[in-house]
């Protein structure tokens, strides 16, 4: 395939996201070498970009990044690039507008740097077998301005508060400034608290640090997920 084999130019991005932008594979470059690899590439796109115009969230992030697959794409053996199937496309309606109307206003422009995951893939990348993934209900995203992990928290947390309800959101939240957000459940998690098992959002509301290193104790504290594999907080009701 000549995607596989093309020069690619990294992205450019805010340094504090960069650590965690997938790579070259994946770059605008690596797309548009993707997209002329096979015949019917083009068309799927058109298709795809033709149904985000008529749902009215065209551009909320730009295609190349919302075909983005999953980050451990090479270990798998998958496709960096991939178009959803036209029966899931639905699901991702809410999560653009979402990420346009509630996510954007608290912490500015972001990038998508996973969305779909065929099942194949999902299970090679240790996904959970429910994962919203698996039906384009998410999108993994970083910030693209430079912001403290912690006030990250804290805005997306009082998002979450203040327009998760409205869009059914569930959030979640990996290493450095990765986070997930989907529409398919209203939800939050994260390894966060004094077990490491709790989502940032309920230490911030208890006034502690989400930053905090767990606590010694008899149980070891719960490894932090990983972009491909989270588990699910249950909601803690406002």
């Amino acid at each position: 395939m000549r995607w596989l084999v093309a020069p690619c130019l990294l992205a450019l991005a805010a340094p504090a996201a960069a650590q965690e932008l997938p790579d070259a594979g994946q770059s605008e470059a690596a797309y548009h070498a993707w997209l002329d690899s096979e015949p019917g590439l083009r068309g799927e796109i058109l298709s795809f970009e033709s149904w985000q115009d008529a749902a009215g969230v065209r551009g909320v992030l730009p295609t190349w990044q919302l075909v983005r697959t999953a980050s451990m794409w090479r270990e798998c053996n998958g496709p960096p690039f991939e178009v959803p199937p036209f029966r899931l496309w639905p699901g991702m309606t809410d999560t653009l507008r979402a990420i346009r109307d509630a996510v954007k206003p608290a912490v500015g422009e972001v990038e998508a740097v996973s969305g779909y995951r065929n099942p194949s893939l999902n299970e090679c990348a240790r996904g959970a077998r429910g994962s919203a993934h698996l039906d384009f209900f998410a999108l993994d995203l970083v910030p693209l301005q430079s912001i403290p992990r912690g006030d990250l928290m804290r805005r997306l947390c009082a998002m979450h508060a203040r327009s998760g309800r409205r869009y059914d959101i569930g959030l979640g939240f990996y290493a450095f400034t990765r986070f997930h957000i989907d529409t398919r459940s209203f939800r939050r998690w994260g390894s966060a608290g004094p077990r490491g098992s709790e989502s940032p959002c309920a230490v911030v509301e208890r006034g502690e640090d989400p930053e905090a290193p767990p606590l010694p104790g008899p149980e070891p504290a719960s490894v932090p997920p990983t972009p491909e594999h989270s588990q699910q907080e249950p909601v803690h009701q406002p």
